[in-house]
């Protein structure tokens, strides 16, 4: 089955990858065949707490950790530094104060569109869970409408929620898909992530030039491999 492309391609900065290695990988990925799954999605989440108390607790760790490192929190340049860092924190991982409901604010709307819509290069920046290390990159998002579409700026705000959050990417690539699914009830969602991971950049392995590929695949993305295949050809260009 053939269905016209809508491609929007935000203009944003990003980390530039080597193409033939990106092109290869989503060559891999169109070969694979997938089995149909069940999805099920919940909605509410447990918030991280905010305000002024965290923002005190997060001040002092960083005070320890100074003074674990043999630093001396008192000396001028660093005694504005835990504010400072317990401030970027809280911005790396405003993803906690933020759910689906709330962003997409009233804007799925009522559409008879039955082709592929398509954003990808969407900037994306998370911190690894394991190492508290920043990992970043591009996402690209497909999605076969059912009657609904929405608000192609509210892809890249899920894309934001979730990767301001403590991540590993394997998790952050399904979690918008699955978000994306319980919105509209699409026929079919497919999200690819590249990302570099400086845990194996800066420290480890020290594989500068690595990326990582993750892809979910759900509905007929999954089901049905010419679709599948449509879809990484368009994401890749």
């Amino acid at each position: 089955m053939e269905y016209a492309k809508q491609i929007v391609t935000p203009d944003m900065n990003g980390v530039c990858c080597a193409k033939k290695f990106v092109a290869s990988c989503f060559e891999s990925f169109g070969d694979q065949v997938f089995e149909p799954k069940k999805v099920t999605v919940q909605w509410k989440e447990a918030k991280a707490p905010g305000g002024a108390d965290a923002l005190a607790a997060l001040e002092e760790a960083y005070t320890s950790i100074l003074r674990g490192l043999g630093e001396n929190p008192e000396r001028q340049g660093l005694l504005k530094t835990p504010r400072r860092a317990a401030k970027a924190m809280q911005f790396f991982t405003k993803g906690y104060q933020d759910s689906i409901p709330d962003i997409l604010n009233d804007a799925v709307f009522d559409e008879d569109h039955d082709e592929i819509v398509i954003v990808k290069n969407i900037d994306m920046f998370s911190l690894c869970e394991h190492h508290l290390v920043p990992f970043f990159g591009k996402v690209h998002i497909g999605y076969l409408p059912n009657k609904k579409v929405v608000g192609l700026s509210k892809l890249a705000r899920i894309v934001e929620i979730y990767s301001r959050r403590l991540q590993v990417q394997e998790r952050l690539t399904k979690q918008i898909a699955l978000a994306i699914t319980e919105a509209l009830k699409p026929a079919g969602v497919a999200v690819v992530i590249e990302a570099t991971h400086m845990c194996m950049v800066m420290r480890g392995v020290q594989k500068i030039n690595s990326k990582t590929l993750t892809s979910t695949m759900l509905g007929i993305f999954r089901e049905d491999q010419k679709t599948r295949e449509e879809f990484l050809t368009l994401a890749k260009e």
